[in-house]
């Protein structure tokens, strides 16, 4: 990839992250304080989030002013984005919106995380391979690994952090 090609693809993952912390905040923000039931105030649910949406923030200002700084320093013509590159921030938005706005609150919270990760792996690597025989490792592996994923998560959140899960 070409300096000129990087730095358009950072400015562009900049702005993306940046628009995310930006709603993580106002989420954060916008969340209950639970007041009512008179917690302190640095256990209050929103304050992770909020302060992981500013880090996100800071980091993706940094990560825009680097990638503008390259750009005025890229010499030669304006690059394309690669095809695949596109193709796969195309699999991976449709992957994570169908995760979000499909599948939780949806389906139990494990089954939900699950075939998300299973279908990003398989997705991701049964386009890298060729064989059959690699595919079904693949499929295999991404079972495991997406069973796995949501039965950990939903269990660390439910019992050990004590989060009702949807």
């Amino acid at each position: 990839m070409t300096d000129r090609r990087a730095a358009s693809a950072d400015l562009a993952t900049g702005v993306v992250l940046f628009a995310l912390s930006v709603a993580m905040i106002y989420g954060s923000w916008t969340m209950g304080r639970l007041e009512i039931r008179q917690i302190h105030p640095l256990t209050a649910p929103g304050l992770l989030p909020g302060l992981l949406g500013i880090a996100l923030g800071l980091c993706s200002l940094a990560l825009i002013g680097q990638a503008v700084r390259a750009r005025s320093r890229a010499i030669g013509a304006a690059g394309d984005v690669a095809a695949g590159s596109v193709r796969n921030l195309s699999i991976a938005a449709v992957l994570c919106l169908g995760y979000a706005l499909g599948l939780v609150g949806r389906a139990p919270f494990w089954l939900a995380t699950a075939l998300f990760v299973f279908a990003f792996i398989f997705l991701f690597e049964w386009l890298d391979r060729g064989s059959s025989r690699q595919r079904l490792g693949i499929l295999a592996w991404a079972m495991g690994i997406g069973l796995a994923t949501g039965v950990i998560i939903s269990y660390a959140f439910s019992e050990l952090f004590l989060v009702r899960l949807p």
